[in-house]
């Protein structure tokens, strides 16, 4: 099934591998996306860019909401906040993004973003508003 929330041009420069979701998955509105570390996605000092996590968590997020909209309905985020645990060195992330709550323009979404070998490196959330397509 398309997803085009997981084709977005963003996902293919960075290099989102967005995993496939149940029809459950879908309806509750989770998403897991990976990402494999090169080191051009590093800061100077040798550790993976907070941006890069921040871009990661709004992709699973943005995934998740997007997956809960009606049809003619679009998104956009309100805010993001991110809080980064430890350092990233490994060889591949995992976010994981869910709806926490959800009205009718408004939703609050949840990522956890962890290692290779499952150590969690970031926490983040964010809060997106449901929009008419034009």
């Amino acid at each position: 099934m398309f997803d085009p929330f997981a084709e977005a041009p963003i996902s293919q420069l960075i290099g989102f591998k967005v995993l496939s979701a149940s029809a459950e998955d879908r309806e509750i509105g989770k998403a897991v996306v990976e990402l494999e570390i090169d080191s051009r996605l590093n800061n100077p000092m040798g550790r993976v860019h907070g941006g890069v996590l921040a871009a990661l968590s709004d992709a699973a997020m943005g995934i998740a909401f997007g997956r809960t909209l009606d049809p003619g309905q679009d998104f956009s985020t309100i805010d993001l906040h991110i809080h980064f645990m430890r350092p990233v060195r490994g060889r591949k992330l995992i976010a994981t993004g869910e709806l926490n709550q959800r009205g009718l323009r408004i939703g609050f979404v949840v990522c956890r973003i962890t290692d290779d070998r499952g150590n969690e490196v970031a926490r983040s959330s964010c809060s997106c508003t449901v929009l008419d397509k034009m």
